[in-house]
C-alpha cells in the first residue's frame, strides 16, 4: 500500500455542519455553547430544548445535522464527540430607531455563523477498565498494610 493510503486509513473521521447568517448575536450563542461543549453530541441535543435561550433551538439543528451526516457514513452516534464548535461573526445590519426631535439612534443587528465539527473516538481514547489483581497480590498487600485497599 502507498503511504497516502495508509494515512487515510489512520485519519479520524470528521463530520461538519454549518449554519450561516443566523440573525442572532454571536455573544448570545456562545453562552449556550459554553453549557454543552463538554457533553456528547447526543446528550447535548437532548438537553438543548431545556436551555431557556432561543440560541438553543438553532444550535440543536446544526448538531443534529452533523450527527445525521455521521450516521449516513455508518458511524454510531454514541461514538461521536465534539472536536470544535465555532461561533463566528457574520455581517452586521445597520439599523436605527426614530427618537424625538427628528433624530434617530443607530444600532447594529448582528449575525452569527455556527460551525460544528464532530469526530469519532479513537481506540486509544476509550477508557481501559482496571485490571483484576491476582489473589496472591491481594494477600501480600493485606499482610503489608494490614487492610485491603
Amino acid at each position: 500500500m502507498s503511504r497516502e493510503h495508509l494515512k487515510r486509513l489512520n485519519m479520524e473521521k470528521q463530520f461538519t455542519a454549518t449554519q450561516k447568517y443566523l440573525l442572532m448575536s454571536p455573544r448570545k450563542v456562545r453562552l449556550v455553547v459554553a453549557v454543552i461543549k463538554k457533553m456528547k453530541p447526543v446528550e447535548a441535543v437532548d438537553k438543548l430544548p431545556f436551555v431557556q435561550k432561543r440560541a438553543g433551538a438553532e444550535l440543536a439543528k446544526v448538531i443534529k445535522n452533523a450527527i445525521t451526516s455521521a450516521k449516513n457514513a455508518g458511524v454510531a452516534d454514541t461514538d461521536l464527540v465534539f472536536k470544535e464548535i465555532q461561533i463566528g461573526e457574520g455581517p452586521r445590519l445597520k439599523r436605527g430607531k426614530a427618537v424625538s426631535r427628528g433624530m434617530w439612534h443607530p444600532f447594529k443587528r448582528r449575525m452569527s455563523h455556527i460551525r460544528v465539527v464532530l469526530t469519532t473516538l479513537k481506540k486509544s481514547e476509550v477508557k481501559v477498565e482496571k485490571k483484576e489483581e491476582k489473589p496472591e497480590e491481594v494477600k501480600a498487600k493485606i499482610k503489608k498494610n494490614g487492610t485491603k485497599s
